[in-house]
């Protein structure tokens, strides 16, 4: 029985995992992926240490591309895309902008999301004021090395705000979807720079906080009990500056009245976005999308990973906001979902 291969588009988390998944049975896969890099955005974006584990982002995805990188039943193609796609599930027919042709028995989709961008939300000072900062540019400063710093000046903060929900939950922008990570990752955020700066008072707002299912625990209370982080329940105005600091304005909607707090260093939490590319995406290979723009799935109950269409499956944040650690469930899943497509159409091959 000889199963043709199973296309892989998207080298983050999801891709990569599917791809070892596969590997791991047996069944070639190939993976393409548009950046030069593998990884996706825990790599590309320099994500610092990662919500549960706790590793460092750069070493435990890091190895999932080592893993893939040295399979030899995984080709990877870098930094092109899929431009043409035709055929049916079992004998898919797809060509790569490097010029290369590729047969497959079935795709998984792993195309992942993209980063909110904070100069859609102005009034908030991103673009504004160099010290308005979002979650990923902070993960950059811890991940790096250099440790966390006002743009500005290079000083140490002495007061940080956290603003959640940015490009989250907001009609106003087109956002209506929840994130789903970004209460986690800012509490996590949150006591790292507590860790590092000792002497820094944190502020966490929000709407409501969804640190989902056992997240609870272990962050949002340790957040507040361990280390000091203040959690206000509040609808943001504006952040402006007085010339030395900037300034969150807003109401304090426990008690519903104004509140006014300098500080040294706002973070805006950044929601995901759908790829910017999806509708390319739906184009080429022929698949829906949900009405806020990502990738539309099927029925779970039925295969966990389909699309609208037969044969091609989809894993993680492509399909909406999800943790990394799903994303790589997902892959997993969708990888043997495509392995059960690709070795039926090959037992009926060797069967004819």
């Amino acid at each position: 029985m000889n199963a043709k291969p199973v296309l892989i588009v998207g080298g983050g988390p999801s891709g990569l995992a599917a791809a070892r998944a596969l590997a791991d049975v047996g069944q070639r896969a190939i993976l393409v992926e548009k950046e030069p890099r593998l990884g996706g955005a825990p790599i590309l974006s320099g994500y610092a240490k990662l919500v549960p584990s706790g590793e460092w982002a750069k070493d435990a995805i890091g190895g999932m591309v080592s893993a893939v990188e040295g399979n030899s039943l995984v080709t990877v193609h870098r930094g092109c895309t899929v431009n043409e796609f035709d055929g049916k599930p079992g004998d898919f027919r797809a060509k790569l902008s490097n010029g290369v042709s590729v047969e497959a028995g079935a795709v998984i989709l792993c195309t992942g999301f993209t980063h909110f961008d904070s100069v859609n939300k102005p009034e908030w000072g991103f673009g504004t004021f160099p010290d308005v900062v979002t979650t990923t540019q902070v993960e950059q400063m811890i991940s790096s090395g250099q440790g966390v710093r006002c743009p500005s000046d290079g000083r140490k903060p002495q007061r940080v705000a956290i603003l959640l929900c940015v490009g989250s939950r907001d009609r106003q922008i087109g956002r209506e979807w929840c994130s789903k990570i970004c209460c986690t990752v800012s509490s996590n955020l949150a006591m790292e720079i507590r860790e590092e700066l000792p002497d820094c008072h944190v502020y966490i707002y929000y709407m409501d906080i969804r640190t989902f299912g056992l997240y609870e625990t272990k962050y949002y209370w340790k957040s507040q009990e361990e280390f000091k982080v203040k959690y206000i329940k509040a609808r943001i105005a504006e952040v402006t500056s007085n010339g030395e600091k900037l300034i969150v304005k807003g109401e304090d909607t426990l008690v519903k009245r104004p509140i006014t707090i300098p500080f040294d260093m706002v973070v805006h939490a950044i929601g995901m976005d759908p790829n910017v590319d999806n509708k390319t995406l739906a184009k080429t290979f022929g698949v829906g999308l949900e009405p806020h723009g990502f990738i539309g799935k099927g029925n779970s109950y039925d295969a966990l990973g389909a699309t609208t269409r037969a044969g091609i499956f989809v894993a993680g944040a492509a399909t909406g906001p999800e943790t990394i650690d799903d994303s790589i469930a997902q892959g997993n899943a969708a990888a043997m979902a495509a392995f059960a497509l690709v070795s039926q159409h090959a037992a009926r091959g060797v069967a004819a």
